[in-house]
């Protein structure tokens, strides 16, 4: 394997084109949502592709102070789409970076105890939580496939046929392909999708023609950060819930490369994350976390070396720094990537139902934290102006419903599973008064 380039680079693209779909959707949904400007966009998908390669050689290269060591991945995390699009709506576009880098500093703050504080996040939190998040996030998908809010001919034929033929092609690939096929089925499904819409001239490659061909990272590109509570507070418990998942992938990483992981690995590993996520809010990105996919990807091919991960790093810093790339991901019509959206953020939801998968349901404690925490989180999303009497101060963690719905599971946690218990006093049964009765 060292001494075969041409196999390394190849293992490197695979594993670009496995995450590719998920570092520019992102960009390209929450720079949507919040109205930027086609430049604008260009820009967001670029410096996301650009740092998603900065952040995964942060990680793999492990060194004294940060670096879990092993060949991850690492990439915008899902579970921040539905807070930064709320916070963008809300506070605007510099409040989503002022949050992200406070995040990112208290990850690199707390690196060095989060393996004692992860008691506070077992599945039945970790779970609700991402359970919340996917379904916030499928007002939007179904947004998109109806052809983009405020759009002309929003909930035309032509917008519905597109949205459900990219999600039936997914499906479809699915159903029939697997191994590497199936791990890049959304990236096939938006480029197909993406033709489709050519032929039906439904493509402007006007912001493409536009593009330069290469162009240097600004830091604070949307201008200065500002720092709001509420905002801080959502993408702080993103953080946490990305170091748990970050922490179930740092652990199947090393059972496959048969390396056991130490506290201080996996400290490294948490401030590499704390450290992309600075990034990300300096550079007007996102916050970074490690990718599964590419996880099954490893698995799939059995290949492990480090070597492929940088390899794949360095090709994303490439592609990062030349927008005519980026460019070209902007021109996907809103009812293709709404069609793709409903898969991903389906999954988003999926994956919160399967972290749930593992919590005792016999126990009807953990069922009364779910019920709550997810009512909770759905309630406030559903009826916003629910606790508009409230104190300013309280509304902090009442006016956002994946904040209320996480506070929700993380307080009722601690009531039933992490504060002792007292037990009750019963007074032994002697066996000579058993006899008597």
């Amino acid at each position: 394997m060292k001494n075969n380039p041409i196999k390394i680079a190849s293992l490197g693209i695979q594993h670009v084109l496995a995450m590719y779909a998920g570092a520019v959707v992102v960009p390209l949904i929450v720079g949507g949502a919040i109205g930027l400007t086609s430049e604008q966009l260009t820009y967001l998908v670029s410096i996301d592709i650009l740092m998603c390669g900065i952040a995964t050689f942060l990680q793999v290269w492990k060194n004294k102070y940060f670096g879990i060591g092993l060949p991850v991945v690492l990439g915008c995390t899902f579970t921040a789409v539905g807070p930064m699009i709320s916070i963008g709506t809300e506070y605007g576009v510099s409040a989503i970076y002022g949050a992200i880098l406070v995040s990112g500093l208290f990850v690199l703050l707390i690196a060095g105890v989060f393996g004692k504080l992860i008691r506070f996040f077992p599945p039945v939190v970790t779970g609700s939580v991402v359970t919340i998040i996917g379904i916030t996030l499928i007002p939007a998908a179904m947004n998109n496939m109806a052809g983009g809010e405020g759009s002309a001919d929003f909930g035309a034929m032509s917008n519905i046929a597109l949205a459900f033929g990219t999600l039936g092609f997914i499906i479809f690939l699915y159903r029939f392909f697997d191994g590497f096929v199936r791990s890049i089925a959304i990236l096939i499904g938006l480029v197909a999708g993406t033709i489709v819409a050519a032929f039906m001239g439904k493509i402007d490659f006007s912001s493409v023609a536009e593009a330069s061909w290469f162009h240097m990272p600004a830091p604070f590109y949307f201008g200065m950060p500002t720092f709001e509570v509420t905002p801080i507070i959502t993408m702080i418990l993103v953080s946490l819930v990305g170091l748990v998942e970050a922490t179930g992938v740092y652990f199947a990483l090393s059972d496959i490369y048969k390396e056991k992981l130490t506290g201080k690995d996996m400290s490294r590993g948490y401030r590499a994350e704390g450290i992309a996520i600075i990034l990300g809010g300096l550079f007007n990105s996102f916050p970074y976390t490690t990718y599964s996919q590419n996880v099954g990807l490893i698995q799939l091919s059995g290949i492990k070396s480090r070597n492929v991960i940088f390899t794949a790093a360095g090709m994303l810093v490439v592609l990062g720094l030349m927008p005519k790339i980026g460019a070209l991901t902007t021109v996907i019509p809103s009812a293709v990537l709404g069609g793709a959206m409903i898969a991903m953020f389906g999954m988003v939801m999926a994956y919160g139902i399967k972290m749930l998968g593992k919590v005792d349901f016999s126990k009807q404690e953990n069922l009364l934290i779910i019920a709550c925490s997810v009512g909770m989180g759905m309630g406030v999303t559903t009826v916003p102006g629910l606790f508009a009497e409230f104190p300013s101060s309280l509304q902090i963690l009442t006016s956002n419903g994946i904040v209320a719905g996480s506070i929700t599971a993380i307080a009722l946690n601690i009531l039933f599973n992490v504060i002792p218990k007292k037990k009750s006093k019963v007074s032994p049964v002697l066996p000579q008064q058993q006899n008597a009765s």
